[in-house]
Formats: C-alpha cells, sequence, structure tokens
C-alpha cells in the first residue's frame, strides 16, 4: 500500500505544473514535517518572479509577433516560420503564469468548482512548455542545415522549404498536445490538509503514473531538445572554425551563448524532476531538513527554467543585424508618423530575414 510517507515529492509534482504549493507530510507516522517555512518562501518568491518572467517574456515574444505578422507581412524563410511559433509558445506559456502567481500566494482563488479552468491553464502551460523546447530543436537543425549544408539548402525550392516547416510545426503541436493529455486526465482542484485550495495533479494518481509523467517531461523536454541542439551545433562550430568568415567569432558567441542559456537554465529544473521521480519511485528520503530544503531548490530551479522564455526573443531573433535594423526603422517611422499625425503602421523594406537559410551571418550574428 502507498502512502504519504513514501511520497514527500507529491506536491511537488504541483511545481511541474505550475502550483509549487508544498503540503506537510509524515513520514511513517512519525512527527509530521511541517512546511509552514517552505509555504512562506513560496509566497514570497514566486508571485513576484512569475509576474516580472510574464511582463519581461510578453513584451519580447509580442514584439516577435508583431514584426513576422505585421511590419514584414508574410513569413519568408524556415527559420521565420519556427521562430513565429516559438513566440507564439511562449505567449500562451506566459499567460499561465498569473495564475500560478496567484495560486502560490493565496491558492486557487477562482473557485472549488473551476475544475474547467484548473485543466485549462494545466493543459495550456504544459502544451506550450513542450511545444517551445521542440521548437528549439527544430532551429538547431534549420541553421545546421543553413550553415552546414549549404548545397542543399540552395537546391530546395523555397516552397518546399516552407511546406517542411510547417510539416514540422504541426508536428510539434500534435506532439506536445499529446504529451499533455496526462493533464487533462488528472488536474482538478482540490483542497489540501491545511484547508487550501489548490489546482495540481489528482493527489490519488497512481505513483507509476507521476513517474511517468516526469520521465516524459524530462525526456522530450529536455534530453531530446538538448541532444538535437548538441549535435547541430557541434557540427556548426567544426564548419565555422574551418572557415575564413569575418563574422566566424560572432557566430561562435552566439552559439555559445545559446546552448549555456539552455543548459543554464533546463538543467537544474529537470536534475530537480529526476529526483523527484526517483523520489516516488523509492521513497528513500525521509529527513524533514533534506524534504524542505529539496523542495526550495525546486521553485528556484523552476523559476529559473520559466526564465527561458524572456531570453528566447533575445538568443533567437534579436541578435540579428537585418531584425535590429528593421525595429529601429520602424520605431523611427513610427515616431516620425506619430509627430505628423499619422497612426498608420509603416512597412519595412523588403530583405532577407533576419536568419536567411544561407547566410551564416544573418543566421548567427550580433
Amino acid at each position: 500500500m502507498e502512502t504519504e510517507s513514501t511520497t514527500f515529492f507529491t506536491t511537488e509534482m504541483d511545481s511541474d505544473t505550475g502550483s509549487g504549493y508544498p503540503e506537510d507530510y509524515d513520514f511513517g507516522g512519525q512527527v509530521p514535517c511541517s512546511k509552514g517555512w517552505v509555504r512562506d518562501f513560496s509566497r514570497s518568491y514566486e508571485p513576484a518572479l512569475f509576474l516580472l518572467i510574464f511582463i519581461l517574456g510578453t513584451v519580447g515574444n509580442l514584439l516577435v509577433v508583431l514584426l513576422y505578422t505585421v511590419i514584414r507581412h508574410r513569413l519568408k524563410t524556415m527559420t521565420d516560420v519556427y521562430l513565429l511559433n516559438l513566440a507564439v509558445a511562449d505567449l500562451l506559456f506566459l499567460a499561465t503564469l498569473p495564475f500560478w502567481a496567484v495560486n502560490a500566494m493565496q491558492g486557487w482563488v477562482f473557485g472549488r468548482h473551476a475544475s474547467g479552468l484548473c485543466k485549462a491553464v494545466v493543459v495550456v502551460y504544459k502544451l506550450n512548455f513542450f511545444s517551445s523546447m521542440l521548437l528549439l530543436a527544430c532551429i538547431s537543425v534549420d541553421r545546421y542545415v543553413a550553415i552546414v549544408q549549404v548545397t542543399r539548402a540552395h537546391n530546395l525550392r523555397r516552397e518546399r522549404r516552407m511546406l517542411y516547416s510547417r510539416v514540422a510545426c504541426l508536428g510539434v503541436w500534435l506532439l506536445s498536445s499529446m504529451l499533455a493529455v496526462p493533464e487533462v486526465l488528472f488536474a482538478e482542484v482540490r483542497n489540501t490538509p491545511g484547508g487550501e485550495t489548490v489546482c495540481d495533479l489528482l493527489a490519488k494518481t497512481k505513483i507509476q503514473t507521476k513517474v511517468l509523467v516526469l520521465a516524459l517531461q524530462v525526456c522530450v523536454g529536455f534530453l531530446l531538445p538538448l541532444v538535437v541542439m548538441t549535435a547541430c551545433y557541434s557540427l556548426i562550430l567544426r564548419a565555422l572554425l574551418q572557415s575564413r568568415s569575418f563574422h566566424k567569432h560572432k557566430a561562435l558567441r552566439v552559439i555559445l551563448a545559446v546552448v549555456a542559456v539552455f543548459v543554464l537554465s533546463q538543467l537544474p529544473y529537470n536534475g530537480h524532476l529526476i529526483a523527484q521521480a526517483s523520489q516516488l519511485a523509492n521513497g528513500s528520503i525521509t529527513d524533514c531538513g533534506v524534504v524542505m530544503h529539496m523542495d526550495v531548490f525546486g521553485q528556484v530551479a523552476k523559476g529559473l527554467a520559466y526564465m527561458h522564455a524572456c531570453a528566447n526573443p533575445f538568443l533567437y531573433v534579436f541578435v540579428g543585424v537585418r531584425f535590429r535594423r528593421d525595429l529601429l526603422g520602424v520605431l523611427k517611422s513610427c515616431a516620425g508618423r506619430l509627430g505628423a499625425g499619422h497612426g498608420k503602421m509603416p512597412s519595412v523594406a523588403k530583405r532577407p530575414s533576419v536568419m536567411s537559410d544561407t547566410e551564416t551571418t544573418a543566421a548567427l550574428s550580433l
């Protein structure tokens, strides 16, 4: 029979869905492990951080969507398609953070019977978490083809390249939707033993199911993108080191920044999820101090992982020289038109995309 004594990470499962609201547990009938300090830390730490990430990430990703859909009018390359989908995924993911900020501060204040809203928020969160990670892998493959396989990129007609990118994005969204199915089945609004109302996965969900959910997130949301990004960027680095391009060193810095930010932001969180899954499987840790420190570490690591949604526009779009020129041109034109009493959105001259499929300096330059 499975008991709470073997699953101190049960509510830290909530950190995977955003709530991260730790409960008290007893260990085999011993003195209960009070997590009041951890709950106080969660109330003071998560709401402010989530709202900051929400504001910064929303501004950056909205700029990306605005430039690709309004100013440039159409998508020109495979990378454009991936970057637009990445910005949309990040925006939808960010839209769930205010709910989790309130949930961390006051519990689920949207009603005990708002189970549909709870499921919707959790599903949107997980769907866009997976899709954004998988789209980063797609972007790395596209950059590999654009820089290392230049001849192959030239030989593919533009219509076919765009078709491939749209099919890849469709596959990403479908796979992410399937991976979000457990949230549809198990997310609910419930009362904790302390009398709080929270939105998270069912407390009575089988241990094997929770371990499977965690394993899927680690494998698909971290390990798979990490392997693809490492392989593609390693091949790009080798090609750049052998070239005599004037912009080689700038491109190398961009690659190292992309990989470093991904690893530094996602590794601690996914390492915590691995420990979480291990604890769910064998329940080896029963020391109250270790339990509380692991809960706090999980909350900090989660916040660090969420910051990637703010970093994506800077790492993948704003580094482009042409993008910055277009953005500055638009801002200057808007200022001039507003000063002259005109409110029409200006358009920029047609130029190659910020990340041209065949130009290294456009794809990877500062």
